[in-house]
């Protein structure tokens, strides 16, 4: 008898642990929601090959590479029907000893080990050496499925942290995505706008996700913005996220915010340090980061100077005496929040 109390099949041994996978397990690797799986396999009979009565279903190897079509084919564009069709027919032609064979090349993929630089998913998108997670994020994106990214956002954010989320799901997804747009012709443009609305919606989320990081009293607030005319927000809000979670007061200004506005939002708040991002070259300005610099602010005798962070890649080359440029979020938080600074619990 198995241990869980089923006959062993007399024609062939145990299966390994990793023969077959939970219905909840698959479509986080595929990057669809649950509601979705169950319903590819009501509509259309696309589901898990062997059933038993009382069980959670389980998805074998082949399974998988069935449903794996079925993604890959209405990421294309593909109607639900047709591709489901496709993909059965697919996985009814391949010879019956294909289960005893490795799970596909993709499948192994998508469970968690990493491509070849360069190297592409069942996705489409030209991703890296990158984690199992960003191939199921872009899947979601591609299908324009809003319910499972927000969920793998989520997740992400609440098991891993923020800056983690930020450096190793969000920001490599949404440059694959990018650089998917950039070479199809405007196609996907859709697909990169509904991906950033969902980023940026888990990075402001994350203060409800993690809880409330505990704050010094007393100490001055970090303030973050754009240069004028810079509308790309989503880094400095991965800022924002990450202070919040290590306790640091902050104030978000957002994009494109007017230099007379900045000043005045400097003076008015006497912040320990000002964050200025800057997307591209063209609008990174210096006389504004070199008046940012000189300013100080209290009273007479007694004036603070507020540290400024030039952060972007339209910041390189710069040379602004006192000015730190951090190389990505990470070290951005440890200038703003070194761990030291935290309160203890």
């Amino acid at each position: 008898m198995a241990s869980d109390g089923s006959p062993k099949s007399s024609l062939r041994g145990p299966e390994p642990p990793d023969a077959s996978i939970t219905s909840g397990a698959l479509a986080r690797r595929l990057g669809i929601s649950p509601t979705t799986l169950r319903s590819w396999d009501q509509r259309y009979s696309l589901g898990p090959a062997r059933r038993r009565r009382g069980h959670h279903r389980r998805w074998s190897p082949q399974d998988v590479a069935m449903v794996e079509d079925m993604c890959s084919l209405t990421a294309s564009g593909v109607a639900p029907a047709e591709a489901a069709r496709s993909a059965k027919e697919r996985a009814h032609t391949a010879p019956e000893e294909q289960g005893t064979r490795p799970v596909p090349a993709r499948s192994a993929t998508a469970a968690g080990t990493t491509g070849k630089a360069g190297s592409r998913g069942s996705s489409g998108l030209p991703f890296g050496a990158v984690r199992a997670e960003c191939r199921g994020l872009a899947r979601a994106a591609l299908r324009l499925e809003s319910v499972a990214l927000q969920e793998q956002l989520n997740a992400f954010v609440l098991e891993h942290g923020v800056v983690a989320a930020w450096e190793e799901l969000m920001m490599p997804t949404l440059h694959a995505v990018g650089r998917k747009w950039e070479s199809s012709g405007d196609r996907y443009v859709e697909v990169e706008h509904l991906l950033s609305w969902h980023v940026s919606t888990a990075l402001r989320n994350a203060q409800l996700l993690l809880g409330p990081g505990e704050t010094r009293k007393g100490s001055s607030p970090v303030l973050l913005a754009c240069v004028p005319g810079e509308q790309h927000t989503l880094p400095l809000e991965a800022v924002h996220a990450a202070l919040l979670q290590r306790g640091r007061p902050v104030r978000m200004l957002g994009a494109a915010v007017p230099a007379e506005a900045l000043i005045a939002a400097v003076l008015r708040t006497g912040p320990a340090a000002v964050v200025l991002w800057s997307q591209t070259r063209s609008l990174a300005s210096t006389p504004l980061a070199l008046h940012l610099r000189g300013m100080g602010w209290g009273v007479k005798g007694a004036r603070q100077q507020a540290a400024l962070v030039l952060a972007g890649p339209g910041w390189r080359g710069a040379r602004i005496e006192g000015a730190v440029q951090p190389q990505g979020l990470r070290e951005a938080i440890a200038l703003l929040a070194p761990e030291s600074s935290v309160p203890s619990e």
